[in-house]
């Protein structure tokens, strides 16, 4: 089974939407299909077919759920130093050509979701940082072109996990 990197808290998000599709959408799920057989015949039940469907979904997605918790390779990426870019990675760029800052944190493929900053270790950004140091100037070669940027800073700090509460 290949092995797939993610961060703790990637692990943790992960573990927490099995429990919820398990413990919340499943039994949600059978009781929809429960009603709908009491409505008769079930060859054209409208509510019947789209509850199954939706079974079907569901339980596709823990079986995938389930699979990437199987082959998840949790790095912690506070047992991490030095000046490189590595997996874990909070980099801080400056656009070398307009001056904007931007920060990103290299995750998994999973856990990848550019609106919190977070890119994927195969990403285009991702790839040109790894094994950079700071002051490094990169260029990204991206589908809208290339663009140039300079390492600011690096840092390696676990991200904040959300609480049973949240």
């Amino acid at each position: 089974m290949q092995r797939v990197p993610m961060t703790k808290g990637g692990l943790v998000r992960l573990k927490d939407e099995l429990r919820r599709l398990k413990s919340v959408e499943r039994p949600k799920i059978v009781k929809e299909i429960a009603e709908a057989r009491a409505h008769g015949d079930l060859s054209e039940n409208a509510e019947y077919h789209a509850a199954k469907e939706k079974q079907s979904h569901i339980e596709g997605r823990i079986a995938q759920v389930e699979h990437w918790i199987a082959s998840a390779e949790v790095i912690d990426v506070t047992k991490h130093a030095g000046d490189r870019v590595v997996f874990g990675a909070t980099v801080s760029l400056e656009d070398t050509e307009s001056g904007d800052q931007v920060t990103y944190r290299i995750v998994g493929e999973l856990e990848a979701d550019l609106k919190q900053g977070k890119i994927s270790v195969t990403s285009p950004i991702a790839r040109a940082l790894i094994g950079r140091s700071e002051g490094d100037t990169v260029v990204v070669r991206s589908p809208g072109g290339e663009k140039e940027y300079e390492i600011q800073s690096i840092a390696f700090v676990e991200e904040e996990l959300p609480t049973e509460s949240e």
